[in-house]
């Protein structure tokens, strides 16, 4: 692994002699390093030395970051978070039992000594657990073959025959459900047991013979199909304590003592005394201090031999006296005692073991045994910054790696370095040979040249001590430590306004939106938006707070009647619209929250087969198309199970973004099964999938009607076995009888067009596999899952370089210009595609077409022909002996043929804008020029839907227009048939962008279980105040279109993150260059308010002289310059009040840069 090597480099250099030194004496040690290198350097430390290790950080979400940097090094299988609970044992709220699960196996691993890493922060300490000589962490370890009595713990257990199995789960928390019912639950049938474990994502079945374990298989948990065999598979409590008949008889009777005069404690009691067996109701948790004497904290568990690691360990006590407040100021009234369930700071324990301690080189005081400055890389912006710096490092003979985990980008990159000049060498550690000796690993690094590797590092560094330099890719964007997730843009997928628009202010409601305004209070301009509610009301909002209004879209496109300002008329609304939204949660949540926390199967690197494969393809891949197969290729190489929805317009290469992740997993042994709406697409499909993976060994094939019983039962049986590598079909693979060996991957083509059962099957399947859907033109569904975080998007906007846009002909139907176009087609050796979307008259239509070509050789294709005759007709026409297909809408979904450019729809205004949106991209699909005609009878008066369709359709003409296709279907259809018919009336009351952000509000509510948090408004960025003096808008003589800076102001106000904001300049700065300086403090403005968000802080303003920030946690060695400059830190309220004479500037100065300057130094970023 990169981490042996990066180790050695530190070892060779000897700059962490004294610490580590001390370390392998069995003495404890210092270590003063800047935050962002501990991660490395705890992993560097392990690998040096591996033994079971609890590392204590501040802070729950800081907690998480330093386990994925921890994972990054050392592989996810070394490193296990020991999470907080977010429920109280005096509290409403239900335990988190996947929670729950993770504690028990962090815990258990820490008591017997796995070489692992254990992440905790230091609130989540706080809460007690059993004594470790209880052994309540012991999982039930299942392994197929062994009798029941045989298998690891059983004894311990008092597991002997199969009905003691059901006692032993149930006293680990589980409960008999009847039918599984998430994390914590199982259920028996006959010699079979399906449990759900809270530490995986998956339920298991269990198949006994007797007593012995058959066989345990990986399953869905509401059909039961089987997903992959297991050899075994550990199963953790989700209640952190045992439930023993002895312990329960013990429990009750201190209880009782208690109970007379507690009504709490009586309660407890009561559930006590009807428990049988099994223990699990609300509050049961109080049980700890009465079922244990001296119930402990989890560095009780660390063994004598295992390293407890802490991280700045004042600010570890200052996040337990956090903890603790809160948790007193929750159990007051309650009338149960913190005492037993939580310990004060003081008490708890990080073990008794040796301790290495992390601090900060600035901290003043204290014994520092070794200091090791780390400077940043700052190779972000021009690649010259980047040349430089490698060369630098190069000359001085350090160690250099530069981290590119995606392969064209690594060979990019490689191709660049040698352009300039700088020494190279590619170090895969996909090809690392396991049988190499340590020493051959360790020295795989040369120093003096840049080594190029695969391993994703988190944040690259600079260690001068130790001549070692590490870069990643993610550094020379300047992107987050995170992978970099695509930033949507907020006004591409919402509903765009202008003035003469109705729109809805999420706290004001419907209104007219008249004008832009611009106005100057207290000597500061900015623009507002003039919104008119019922009764002539007037509201001028800020353009900073534009994130809070939206277009309203309401059923049937109807006109809304306007809301009347400071009356009970919204607030009613709302309310009626948050039920809703709530109820509509759980059921979107119910799978995908599953999955949030799932753990799918992690996916190797690309092999040399993947990369040979991929570059078959015959086409230059558009940056759309390589930024999708990244996220692709991320999310499956993640253990979080994968569900992307990639969009892309027709023709704009989804389908080889699917070939790439199918190819990735047949490369890992895993099946994949490729589902299609239409027999014609899955054919296609199949085709296409068999020429680019039969030189690989991989083998395909297809379930569809145009294959021979025998054919299927073979590719079934195939499936089953695991002969048959990738399966092709329609919704019949989602029949009980497709029983796959080991499914890795689904991919679901054009999902829109599947019905509402299958969708739900489909859904199902989402909670262990990996699922890539494709869609050009999403359903408004899908899309606001994608929309409100519950499923991953990636977005294909570029066509391929040669590709021109379809011409587009709305209008009657006129046989002069039908004749017209089909010989123009013919003239020039294509095809055509003619539309007649009735079986019982396509004679007719064939009979009009002759008429109107003579010469031209026809064929027809509907879904009632049996199969031979329909996979005849395709045939002919691919082979290019039909000039023209008379076809029902069945060419729909996917069917790719270059040669045909152009297409005749006689009865257009029957279909829907979607449908047609799809047809259409049947042709054009090469670099020739395509031609559309959309028709209607003479004399046939259209409905206004069917108007507005066509008319969309003639505006949306431009290439990559799906998406916002969608969004108009959406609103011509109304929004109302979205959610429901029951749904209408809520979202007519609030329109749809509305009711959608309150949605995903409900949604990520109901995800953490915190259903308060669910009734008030969705949090938005205009929460966060942002009050500084001088001019902030954009100027007329600027942009001077009202419409086109209301859409800059948009987003600008939805940029949620500083990297968003930056896209959004640099995107401004090129299409305007020049920008004057309002403009220039409005970005300013909007980066101080994103960073702000992402540190969560809620007011930065000027008041009197002084800056106000809060809340904000101000450093102690930071403290002593502010109150030189009179500033003041009410720690309990984390406000900062600050003279501005600290900046040496007044009111009348541009506060802008300084303050955001001051806020990054005080957050140790600068």
């Amino acid at each position: 692994m990169l981490i042996d090597s990066l180790r050695f480099a530190l070892e060779r250099s000897g700059c962490l002699d004294e610490f580590w030194g001390k370390l392998d004496a069995a003495g404890d040690g210092t270590l003063g390093v800047a935050n962002s290198a501990r991660p490395f350097l705890v992993a560097a430390r392990f690998s040096h030395r591996p033994q079971t290790t609890l590392v204590v950080v501040a802070g729950e979400e800081a907690a998480i970051t330093f386990a994925r940097g921890l994972s990054a090094y050392l592989g996810e299988d070394k490193v296990l978070r020991f999470p907080e609970r977010a429920d109280l044992p005096f509290a409403k709220k239900p335990a988190d039992l996947a929670t729950i699960a993770r504690r028990m196996e962090a815990a258990h691993a820490l008591q017997t000594g796995r070489q692992v890493v254990v992440v905790a922060s230091a609130r989540a300490l706080l809460r007690m657990l059993p004594p470790a000589e209880a052994k309540a962490a012991a999982p039930l370890t299942f392994a197929a073959g062994f009798e029941l009595a045989d298998m690891p713990g059983a004894q311990a257990a008092g597991i002997n025959e199969f009905d003691d199995l059901i006692h032993a789960l149930e006293a680990r928390g589980f409960a008999s459900t009847g039918e599984l019912d998430g994390p914590g639950t199982f259920c028996t049938r006959g010699g079979t047991i399906d449990v759900y474990p809270g530490n995986l994502t998956y339920p298991v079945r269990l198949d006994f013979f007797g007593d012995e374990l058959d066989e345990i298989r990986r399953i869905v948990p509401s059909t039961g199909q089987t997903i992959s065999s297991l050899r075994q598979v550990e199963i953790y409590p989700v209640v952190e304590f045992s439930c023993s008949k002895s312990g329960l008889a013990r429990a009750r009777k201190k209880l009782s003592a208690q109970a007379g005069t507690n009504l709490a404690l009586r309660q407890v009691a009561e559930h006590l005394e009807n428990a049988e067996g099994g223990l699990r109701f609300e509050g049961s948790d109080v049980l700890l201090p009465y079922l244990y004497e001296k119930p402990v904290t989890l560095g009780s568990y660390l063994r004598k031999d295992a390293l407890s690691v802490l991280i700045e360990p004042r600010s570890l006590f200052d996040d337990m006296m956090h903890a603790s407040e809160e948790l007193e100021a929750r159990a007051k009234g309650t009338n149960i005692a913190l005492e037993g369930l939580f310990a004060a700071a003081p008490q708890v324990s990080f073990g008794d073991c040796q301790r290495a301690t992390y601090v900060s080189i600035m901290r003043v005081g204290g014994n520092v045994d070794v200091e090791l400055p780390v400077k940043r890389v700052e190779v972000a912006g021009h690649p010259d910054k980047l040349f430089g710096r490698l060369r630098s490092l190069v000359d001085d003979g350090f160690t250099v790696v530069f981290s590119a985990p995606n392969r064209r980008s690594r060979a990019d990159m490689m191709l660049a370095f040698v352009d300039q000049g700088l020494p190279i060498q590619e170090w895969l550690d996909a090809e690392e040979d396991p049988n190499d000796l340590d020493g051959q690993k360790k020295r795989r690094l040369r120093r003096g040249v840049v080594n190029v590797v695969d391993v994703d590092i988190p944040l690259g560094m600079i260690i001068p001590k130790a001549k070692l330099g590490m870069i990643s890719v993610s550094d020379t964007q300047g992107a987050s430590t995170a992978r970099p997730s695509r930033h949507i843009d907020i006004t591409e997928i919402t509903f765009p306004y202008k003035p003469g628009d109705y729109v809805v202010h999420a706290q004001h409601g419907v209104a007219h939106f008249k004008e832009l305004v611009r106005r100057e209070i207290d000597g500061t301009a900015r623009d507002y938006l003039l919104l008119e509610y019922a009764e002539g009301d007037k509201l001028f909002v800020p353009v900073e707070q534009l994130d809070r209004v939206t277009r309203y879209v309401g059923p049937e496109g109807s006109t809304p009647r306007c809301t009347r300002l400071n009356t009970a008329d919204w607030s009613r609304a709302m309310k009626k619209a948050s039920a809703a939204t709530k109820k509509l949660a759980f059921d979107l949540v119910d799978v995908y929250a599953r999955r949030a926390s799932a753990q799918g199967y992690a996916f190797g690197p690309d092999t040399p087969a993947q990369r040979e494969m991929e570059e078959s393809f015959p086409y230059q891949e558009t940056p759309d198309q390589l930024a999708a197969i990244a996220d692709v290729k991320a999310d499956m190489r993640s253990t979080k199970p994968m569900d992307r929805l990639v969009c892309g317009d027709v023709g704009f290469g989804k389908t080889e973004v699917a070939l790439r992740a199918a190819f990735a997993a047949t490369q890992d042994k895993k099946q994949v099964m490729v589902l299609c709406p239409t027999t014609i697409l899955a054919q296609q499909h199949y085709t296409n999938f068999k020429d680019r993976f039969d030189p690989f060994g991989v083998t395909v094939e297809v379930l569809s009607r145009f294959r021979t019983p025998q054919q299927q039962a073979a590719a079934l049986k195939g499936f089953a076995d695991g002969s048959v590598d990738v399966l092709v079909g329609t919704h019949r693979l989602l029949s009980r009888d497709v029983n796959p060996h080991d499914l890795g991957l689904v991919i679901i083509d054009e999902e829109q067009r599947f019905g509402v059962g299958h969708k739900e099957q489909m859904k199902n399947l989402r909670e262990s596999i990996d699922v890539l859907t494709l869609s050009a033109t999403p359903i408004p569904r899908t899309m606001q899952m994608s929309l409100s975080g519950v499923r991953d998007m990636s977005l294909i906007l570029t066509p391929p370089d040669d590709r021109r846009p379809v011409e587009v002909h709305v209008g009657e139907w006129d046989p002069d210009l039908v004749s017209a176009a089909i010989r123009r087609e013919l003239a020039r050796g294509g095809q055509v595609y003619y539309v007649s979307n009735r079986v019982r008259s396509i004679e007719e239509a064939v009979r009009r077409v002759q008429a109107a070509a003579g010469e031209a050789r026809v064929g027809v294709a509907h879904g009632q022909m049996d199969r031979d005759t329909l996979e005849k007709v395709m045939e002919e026409f691919s082979a290019g002996q039909l000039d023209v297909l008379v076809a029902t809408t069945i060419i729909e979904s996917g069917i790719d043929n270059p040669h045909t450019n152009t297409l005749i729809i006689e009865d257009s205004q029957r279909l829907g804008l979607a449908q047609m949106y799809q047809l259409k991209g049947r042709v054009g699909r090469s670099s020739t020029q395509a031609y559309a005609y959309f028709m209607f009878p003479e004399h046939v008066s259209l409905t206004e839907e069917a108007q507005a369709r066509l008319t969309a359709l003639d505006e949306h003409t431009d290439l990559g227009s799906g998406m916002r296709i969608a969004m108009r279907d959406l609103e011509i259809r109304g929004a109302g048939s979205l959610m429901g018919a029951e749904q209408s009336g809520n979202m007519s009351a609030v329109g749809f962008d509305l009711f959608a952000q309150m949605l995903a509000s409900a949604v990520n509510a109901t995800r953490e279980g915190d259903l308060k948090a669910a009734d008030g408004l969705p949090p938005a960025l205009s929460d966060i105040t942002v009050n500084l003096p001088g001019h902030t808008y954009l100027p007329e003589e600027y942009v001077p279109e009202a419409d086109e800076r209301v859409l800059w102001y948009r987003k600008i106000a939805s940029a949620a993150t500083v990297g968003a904001v930056e896209d959004i300049y640099e995107d401004m700065a090129a299409k305007r260059p020049d920008m004057p300086q309002a403009a220039k403090n409005l970005f300013e403005k909007a980066r101080i308010k994103a960073f702000a968000n992402e540190h969560h802080i809620k007011t930065v303003s000027v008041v009197a002289g002084k800056l106000v920030v809060e809340p904000i946690d101000i450093p102690r060695d930071k403290m002593t310059p502010l109150r030189r400059a009179g500033g003041r830190y009410l720690a309990d309220k984390r406000k900062l009040q600050l003279p501005l004479k600290y900046f040496r500037l007044t009111e009348k100065d541009n506060l802008f840069t300084p303050v955001a300057k001051f806020l990054k130094e005080m957050h140790g970023e600068e």
